[in-house]
């Protein structure tokens, strides 16, 4: 836990000698505190002091990076247990895992799909984040796979081997591109440490029972290896959440450094629908890195739409600018309706507008993030905030009539805001679901 202003103070020399740039050393704490100024701007501060608070300053988990360039990963760095006592940070990274032994047309083809598995929700692109290759045949044949996904993506890989000739095979041509290793474990921990610190890239560490995973955590990092990432195996499904819980708790709570890293979780069953449903449950709880089997455009979407929900910050809802959007082909005869500026609801009714096949404005009211009845009980979608953003949108300018549709849920506003704003008001259904027949009916 990072220590506050008053804390760090105690520990400074208080000598309010200036030379750090601050009048006081209070005031140089304050800034530490905030991480607004470097520990070594003190000229006096004692060794083993300066190591205490670099110790105290290092977040409970760590922030491991897998890939390079636009597509790098970051997993890790979460400061809490649950999202609603802050948000969670980084999003689970979701890879498939493709085996060695696949033919290179195949292989191609599946990298094709993977790369395409990228998706728009509600105002933000969604997309999958790893490729992992595992070996099953000979280090030859590995490294040409490795080969080939490079040629054909870009996305973050993982490479899955026992052997640690063809990872080091691997790593000599591509560690500029910072793969991850999977997985050491009590038989090979030191071997593949070392091989992990030569290329400088992240190592996974795989054991059951986790009094040894921890144990194995230790060795990499007397080894010098510092981005590691924990799996605690294969197990059924409430084992595999007591695991990653205890994991998490251990970092967070009990601040054990030996456990504060990402954890890797794979979710393989020959049932596509069970083994999304295991995928989704991992990543909820709490995997930082989720490897699936099956390469299916449903599955990513479902995963990648739970994803975006939990890591979203649960006190700042997603938001679209508020302005008007004008949908397909418009001209000055085209239906003006009114909504919020909740993306949710916006991206519904867009949707239906670009159903009924009728060109249509849509102003975005700023209700701060809120749906229409949220909005409309808080005070922040009533007539004189749909009047100012009339306005504002300039909509006057791009049509010749003056017809206004608002939702059906707040009817009961229609008569003040034709009053104020001037409009004619046009109450729209309920629910956007019926706004393609009404539309073709206006």
């Amino acid at each position: 836990m990072a220590l506050s202003g008053l804390d760090i103070y105690k520990l400074l020399p208080k000598t309010n000698c200036r030379q750090c740039g601050f009048s006081t050393c209070l005031a140089f704490a304050m800034a530490l505190a905030k991480k607004q100024v470097a520990l070594d701007k003190c000229p006096f501060i004692n060794p083993e002091v300066k190591s205490a608070l670099e110790e105290a300053s290092l977040p409970p988990m760590r922030l491991v990076a897998i890939g390079s360039g636009e597509n790098k990963v970051e997993v890790g760095g979460e400061a809490v247990m649950f999202r609603h006592e802050e948000k969670f940070h980084h999003p689970a990274a979701i890879g498939f895992i493709i085996g060695d032994d696949t033919s290179d047309k195949e292989l191609e083809n599946k990298i094709k799909v993977i790369n395409g598995l990228s998706f728009e929700r509600v105002g933000q692109t969604i997309a999958v984040n790893l490729i992992a290759v595992k070996q099953n045949g000979s280090a030859d044949n590995f490294i040409k796979k490795v080969d080939l996904i490079y040629k054909s993506s870009n996305l973050a890989l993982v490479l899955i081997s026992s052997d640690i000739n063809a990872l080091e095979g691997a790593l000599s041509k591509y560690s500029d591109k910072k793969p991850l290793i999977y997985a050491a474990t009590d038989k090979n921990i030191s071997e593949f440490a070392k091989l992990a610190k030569k290329y400088s890239v992240p190592l996974a560490i795989c054991e059951n029972d986790l009094e040894k995973l921890e144990q194995l955590a230790q060795k990499a990092g007397q080894e010098g290896l510092n981005d590691v990432i924990l799996d605690s195996g294969k197990k059924p499904i409430s084992a595999k959440i007591e695991d990653l819980t205890f994991i998490r708790r251990l970092a967070l709570k009990k601040k054990r450094r030996s456990v504060g890293y990402p954890v890797l979780s794979i979710a393989e069953n020959d049932n596509p629908f069970q083994e999304a449903i295991e995928a989704g449950i991992y990543i909820v709880k709490y995997s930082s890195i989720v490897l699936i089997k099956t390469i299916e455009a449903w599955q990513a979407l479902a995963l990648l739409t739970l994803r975006q929900n939990i890591y979203t910050d649960p006190q700042k809802p997603l938001q679209v600018e508020p302005k008007a959007y004008s949908i397909g082909q418009v001209n000055e005869q085209s239906p003006v309706m009114v909504t919020t500026n909740f993306s949710l609801s916006y991206y519904t009714v867009l949707g239906e507008v670009e159903a009924s096949k009728v060109p249509s404005y849509i102003i975005s009211v700023d209700t701060e993030g809120m749906s229409v009845l949220t909005a409309w009980a808080a005070e922040k979608f009533t007539p004189d905030k749909i009047t100012e953003s009339l306005g504002k949108s300039g909509i006057k300018d791009k049509i010749k009539h003056n017809s206004l549709i608002i939702p059906g849920y707040v009817s009961v506003m229609s008569g003040d805001l034709e009053e104020k704003s001037g409009w004619k008001i046009i109450v729209g259904p309920k629910e956007a679901s019926g706004l393609p027949s009404f539309l073709k009916k206006l």
